[in-house]
């Protein structure tokens, strides 16, 4: 007789099985049906193995999975960001244009000069704007600084020589004045009268002025509350001459008193309506250059 789990007609012992499950097993197995304890307990410690391995593998496939997913949920969260800061239309990459497409080229451009404002006073031919005593000394006084002078009587005339004494009666007729302009500005006592001759050219005017000498003045203009002044007594003159303009003027006491060195207010009253002249005169060359740049 055999013993043992090969028996021949007896099922084999399954140690994954509980001992109530498993089939009666003889041999050495006491009639009694007492089971084998000692399998029994190694069966048990068995399946405690195994439960145990399971428990593992299954809780780091778990650790696994809960990680991928979290992994996916940052990845798909970056993109949504990054998508977001991405424009959604951008051109594909042949419409992009290449970094070494050469650059547009432009003619270079400059403002034009300005126009010379004395261009315009130089000569007949372009000083066309209107001309009168009012129209270049406007107004019914002057200030000059602390200064105010009241304008008196004004004069215009095409006979140059008529408003001039001394010497510069034949320098104007010589070097071409075509027109004499005048105006009488006083204060306390002093009066001076400014004369602008009108020539046709520049270079005329400052012949004009070359050849005028000591003793070349203008006629004083009194009236319009001037009295007169400077018929015979020593008055100051200065000349000058500005484009196609030289002006001139005389200034002294209207009482008849002759100015001496000492006299600084009749030098600077001269000075002040020789400077406004000439302020005038460079004004009139500025509004004609305006004039032309905005046409």
């Amino acid at each position: 007789m055999s013993y043992g789990q090969g028996g021949q007609g007896q099922p084999p012992w399954d140690p994954w099985k509980p001992g109530s499950q498993q089939e009666p097993q003889w041999g050495n197995q006491r009639s009694s049906g007492n089971p084998d304890w000692a399998a029994l307990a190694e069966a048990s410690e068995t399946r405690n193995k195994r439960r145990k391995v399971l428990f593992i593998v299954g809780g780091a496939l778990a650790t696994v999975a809960v990680g991928a997913a979290v992994a996916m949920a940052v990845v798909n969260a970056n993109g949504n960001n990054q998508a977001s800061n991405q424009p959604s239309n951008l051109p594909a990459t042949a419409d992009i244009p290449s970094s070494t497409a050469p650059a547009p080229s432009f003619e270079p451009t400059s403002a034009p000069p300005p126009l010379d404002p004395k261009q315009f006073i130089a000569s007949a031919q372009k000083d066309t704007a209107p001309l009168s005593p009012d129209i270049l000394f406007p107004g019914t006084q002057l200030t000059m600084g602390d200064r105010v002078y009241r304008k008196g009587p004004t004069a215009d005339t095409k006979n140059c020589a008529s408003a001039a004494k001394g010497s510069l009666p034949a320098v104007l007729k010589k070097d071409g004045c075509t027109r004499f302009l005048r105006v009488t500005y006083s204060k306390d006592g002093v009066a001076v009268t400014v004369g602008v001759a009108v020539f046709d050219t520049e270079a005329k005017a400052s012949k004009a002025k070359a050849d005028a000498d000591k003793k070349s003045i203008i006629a004083s203009l009194a009236g319009n509350g001037v009295k007169s002044f400077c018929d015979s007594a020593v008055c100051r003159s200065t000349t000058n001459s500005y484009g196609r303009y030289a002006y001139f003027t005389l200034a002294g006491f209207t009482g008849g008193k002759d100015v001496t060195t000492k006299d600084t207010q009749v030098f600077t009253t001269g000075d002040d309506l020789a400077e406004f002249a000439f302020r005038q005169i460079r004004r009139r060359g500025e509004a004609q250059a305006s004039a032309a740049a905005g046409q």
